[in-house]
């Protein structure tokens, strides 16, 4: 069974629901269109994690999405640190149907420290409710480090393999300057990775051979029952296709049958307690 560790759907940007921010992504990936594409391509499930360049906290349109398709998808949300009724919002969250868990951005730009208050309050109630917490903080590993060290009753999902990778054409090329901080994080037992959308970091076309020397490093270090392979469709839709992301993983040699399994589906269903339901 094959489960995507993160995409994205979205409407089209209209005065119904607005977009914050307008990335160069495709005009709509609606949630019929993210499962119609699954299934081109043998995807079982996948965890729809709602958009924050778009929708920010608003996850109203992924609940919609996963109720439409709730033997598909199951869906995370993003939560704000300063709203002092987030611990409130994540207890509602955990009674959601379909919700597995929940994103913090900790991004260098936000300016967020370890011992934010914020932070404190989003996770004491993610461990309360044993939520995993979605956790992007490329370019600011240390202070990503040092929140998971804070909180060791927590669960982690470190996106994007900590590392900053490229948002489009314009982007500098992609850099593993940062993967010795990544395979040191390994050694803490409260947080799984996010092989999600590794084939931006590759500098060739499809089926893009040079990730897999960074990748053994990755799953030499954390093992492969903590490695959750992701497309991050549709924001690496500007340099593959969706067949392109996941044929990379599923015809390759590098990886035997039992790691592939683990990697693109078991270790996430294990993380998340959640799998797609296929008649």
């Amino acid at each position: 069974m094959i489960i995507d560790s993160q995409v994205h759907g979205y409407e089209a940007n209209t005065a119904k629901r607005p977009w914050r921010d307008s990335p160069n992504w495709p005009a709509h990936v609606t949630g019929d269109e993210m499962v119609a594409a699954m299934d081109q391509v043998g995807v079982d499930g996948a965890i729809l994690v709602s958009v924050f360049t778009m929708y920010r906290y608003d996850a109203s349109y992924a609940i919609e999405v996963q109720r439409a398709h709730s033997n598909r998808l199951a869906i995370v949300k993003p939560v704000d640190p300063d709203d002092p009724t987030v611990a409130e919002i994540i207890t509602d969250w955990k009674a959601t149907p379909g919700a597995v868990g929940i994103r913090v951005m900790l991004t260098k730009s936000l300016g967020r420290e370890a011992a934010d208050p914020g932070l404190d309050r989003v996770l004491r109630a993610s461990a309360r409710h044993d939520l995993p917490v979605n956790l992007l903080c490329w370019e600011n590993l240390e202070i990503g480090t040092a929140v998971i060290d804070r909180h060791p009753n927590a669960r982690f999902v470190l996106d994007h393999m900590g590392i900053h990778q490229p948002h489009g054409p314009d982007d500098p090329p992609a850099s593993w300057d940062d993967l010795p901080k990544v395979l040191e994080l390994a050694r803490r037992p409260n947080v799984v990775i996010k092989v999600s959308a590794a084939c931006t970091m590759s500098h060739q076309a499809y089926p893009f051979d040079d990730i897999w020397a960074p990748l053994a490093r990755v799953f030499e270090a954390w093992g492969m029952e903590r490695c959750l392979w992701g497309t991050d469709w549709t924001r690496t839709s500007w340099t593959m296709t969706y067949k392109e992301a996941v044929d990379a993983f599923i015809r390759t040699d590098r990886l035997s049958d039992a790691d592939r399994a683990m990697l693109m589906g078991g270790a996430c269903a294990k993380t998340y307690g959640w799998s797609p339901k296929i008649s």
